[in-house]
């Protein structure tokens, strides 16, 4: 079992930044890939940004070049580095976590069925 729980999230104006963190416990051993996701009222769920065991890391179109996703100790802590925040970046988001070693070669937008571990989330609104 893995357990995950983020936090960093807040309120912030348009162009400023947050930086989400995601602590993992438990049998952290078995993780093969980690990621952000994101669900604004009235949307689905969608994929912001994974990392792969060997640290590849993808994004979604929307947040290249302004969302970085890190990992601190292997495993452990995973991050999101928000910068130049928008709008429509207003969302409630959820770390993730997969031990299926599949998910090293997902292509994106990546599964929701492959992340078996979620955290509760945490919010962010960017207010324009």
């Amino acid at each position: 079992q893995v357990q995950l729980v983020e936090s960093g999230g807040g309120s912030v104006q348009a162009g400023g930044s947050l930086r989400l963190s995601c602590a993992a416990s438990g049998s952290t051993y078995t993780i093969s890939c980690m990621g952000w996701f994101r669900q604004a009222p009235g949307k689905g769920r969608e994929g912001v940004a994974i990392i792969t065991s060997d640290g590849i890391t993808k994004y979604a179109d929307s947040v290249k070049g302004r969302l970085t996703i890190s990992q601190g100790d292997p495993k452990k802590t995973l991050y999101l580095q928000m910068n130049n925040l928008k709008p429509e970046d207003t969302a409630l988001y959820y770390c993730a976590a997969s031990t299926y070693p599949e998910c090293d070669s997902a292509s994106w937008p990546p599964s929701r069925a492959w992340y078996n571990y979620w955290g509760p989330g945490t919010q962010v609104t960017v207010s324009s």
